[in-house]
C-alpha cells in the first residue's frame, strides 16, 4: 500500500498540456494520463476535438481507443481548442504539432513557432515548455526567443524554461514503446526544467531510471541522428540486396550472416521496397538540410536518400522486365498500402509510387489493406479499385505486389490464389517473406 501511495504522489498535481493531437500528441498524452498525470490535449482543429470528446479517435494505434475512453472516464484526459485557457493551471507544456518538410527539405516550424507565440501571449507563471515535434537544432532558441517577444509585447517578466523530449515512437507499437522505453532523451537548460521532468517521468521508471539529460542541442541532434541511422541501415540493406541478385547471393542468407555480428545487430536489416511514413524522409531530407546550411554536405545521407527513392520503383521495374514492357491493359493487385503494418499512414509509402507508375503504364489496379482503405481513398481517390479482402483483388489478375507485411497476408491459400487469377501469373513479394516452395506454381520475384 505504501508502494502505491508514493506512486500516486509523484503525479500529485503534475499538471501538464500537449499542443497537438496528430499521432505524437494524442498517443503522448495519453499515455501520461494513463500513469497518472491530469493531461489536456489541444488542438485548433474544432472537428477533431469534438470528435475526440465523443470518443472519435482521428488514428489508427492498436490499443489507443480504449486508453483515451478509460482516461477520459477517469477525469485525467480532456481536450480543448483554447491553449490559454489551460495555461495557468498546468506545469508543463508539450509542443507536439506537425514540423512538414518545406519545399527545400528543411523542417517548416511554422506551427511550432505559433504555440510558441500563444503561450507568451497567455502564461501568467512559470512553465517549462517541451518540444516534443522532432525539430532542427536550435528550435529552442527560437521558441524561446518567440515566448519572450510576446512577454516583452505585454511588459511582463515571467520565467519560464524550454526543453527537448524527443519523440521514438514506432507507428503500430507506440503505446508499448511509450510505456516501456529504450530511453527517454531530455535536454534541459536549469536544475529547476530538470526535477519537474525529472518527477514527470519517474512513474515510468520506477526500477531503472533511464532518463538521460543532455544540452537541448545534443537532445535535439539526438532525434535526427537516430532517425537517419536506421534509414541509413535500410537503404544499405537495400543496396546489398540488389547487388545479391546480380551476382547469385541470398539476400536473406546474408542478413542472417551479418545481423549475427554484435557489432551490427539484426534491426532494421530486412531489405524491400524502401522506407516511408512520416520520420525517416522527412528526417533525413531535414539533416541534409540543416548541414547544407551549415556549409556541410552529409555524403552518406544524400545516398540514403537516393537509393530508397530508387527502391520505391523497383517493384514497377520487377514487373516491366517479367512482362518485357507488356503492360497495357494489364490487371493487377497490390496487397498493402500503408508505410509500415498496424497503421493507416500511407505519408511517403511506396504503394503509392508503385500504384502511379502502374497507372501511367495503363494497367488496371486493385488494391487491399486492412486499415488504410480510407486513407488511400482520401489521397488519391477512385483511381484504383477497392477489393475487399486478399482473393478479391486477385480476381483476373495478372500480377500481384506485396507491399506491406501485414499479418493477415501470411497464412493464404496460393492454390485458390492461383485460380482467382489469369494463367501464368506471378507475385512480386517486396518484402521478402513468402516461400516460393508454398506458391502452388504461382512464378516469384523477390527483392535480391
Amino acid at each position: 500500500m505504501s508502494f502505491l501511495i508514493g506512486f500516486l504522489l509523484i503525479f500529485l498535481n503534475m499538471d501538464i498540456a500537449i499542443v497537438g493531437t496528430g499521432y505524437v500528441g494524442l498517443v503522448s498524452g495519453t499515455c501520461f494520463a494513463e500513469l497518472g498525470a491530469n493531461v489536456t490535449c489541444v488542438d485548433i482543429d474544432a472537428s477533431k476535438i469534438n470528435g475526440l470528446r465523443e470518443g472519435n479517435i482521428p488514428i489508427y494505434e492498436p490499443g489507443l481507443d480504449t486508453m483515451v475512453l478509460r482516461n477520459v472516464k477517469a477525469g485525467r484526459l480532456h481536450f480543448t481548442t483554447d491553449l490559454k485557457s489551460v495555461l495557468n493551471t498546468v506545469h508543463i507544456v508539450f509542443i507536439a504539432v506537425g514540423t512538414p518538410s518545406d519545399k527545400d527539405g528543411s523542417a517548416d516550424l511554422q506551427y511550432v513557432l505559433e504555440v510558441a507565440k500563444t503561450i507568451g501571449e497567455g502564461m501568467n507563471k512559470y512553465l517549462v515548455v517541451v518540444t516534443k515535434s522532432t525539430v532542427p537544432v536550435g528550435t529552442a532558441q527560437k521558441i524561446k526567443s518567440t515566448i519572450q517577444l510576446a512577454l516583452n509585447k505585454r511588459h511582463v517578466n515571467i520565467d519560464f524554461d524550454v526543453a527537448s523530449n524527443p519523440e521514438f515512437l514506432k507507428e503500430g507499437d507506440a503505446i508499448d514503446d511509450f510505456m516501456k522505453p529504450d530511453r527517454v532523451v531530455i535536454g534541459v537548460e536549469s536544475e529547476k526544467a530538470r526535477e519537474l521532468m525529472t518527477r514527470l517521468y519517474n512513474p515510468m521508471f520506477l526500477n531503472n531510471f533511464r532518463v538521460i539529460f543532455m544540452d537541448i542541442p545534443s537532445a535535439e541532434m539526438t532525434k535526427y541522428a537516430a532517425n537517419s541511422m536506421l534509414a541509413t541501415r535500410i537503404s544499405f540493406m537495400n543496396d546489398i540486396a540488389n547487388l545479391c541478385e546480380l551476382v547469385g547471393a541470398d539476400v536473406n542468407m546474408v542478413r542472417k550472416g551479418i545481423g549475427t555480428d554484435s557489432r551490427i545487430g539484426n534491426k532494421f536489416l530486412y531489405s524491400g521496397c524502401g522506407y516511408g511514413g512520416s520520420c525517416f524522409p522527412k528526417d533525413v531530407k531535414a539533416l541534409i538540410k540543416t548541414a547544407s546550411q551549415k556549409g556541410y554536405t552529409m555524403k552518406v545521407l544524400n545516398a540514403v536518400e537516393e537509393v530508397n527513392e530508387i527502391q520505391k520503383n523497383i517493384l514497377f521495374k520487377k514487373f516491366e522486365q517479367y512482362f518485357k514492357s507488356n503492360l497495357k491493359g494489364k490487371k493487377v493487385a497490390i496487397w498493402g498500402l500503408a508505410f509500415k503494418p498496424e497503421t493507416d499512414d500511407m505519408r511517403e509509402a511506396p504503394s503509392l509510387v508503385l500504384i502511379n507508375r502502374l497507372l501511367e503504364a495503363g494497367c488496371e489496379v486493385a488494391v487491399y489493406d486492412p486499415i488504410a482503405m480510407e486513407e488511400c481513398k482520401r489521397l488519391i481517390g477512385d483511381v484504383v479499385l477497392y477489393a475487399k479482402n486478399v482473393y478479391d483483388s486477385v480476381v483476373e489478375a495478372d500480377a500481384v505486389f506485396h507491399v506491406t507485411e501485414w499479418k493477415e497476408f501470411r497464412m493464404l491459400s496460393w492454390n485458390v490464389i492461383k485460380k482467382l487469377m489469369k494463367s501464368d501469373p506471378v507475385v512480386i513479394d517486396g518484402r521478402n517473406v513468402f516461400d516460393v516452395s508454398e506458391l502452388e506454381g504461382i512464378a516469384y520475384l523477390k527483392i535480391g
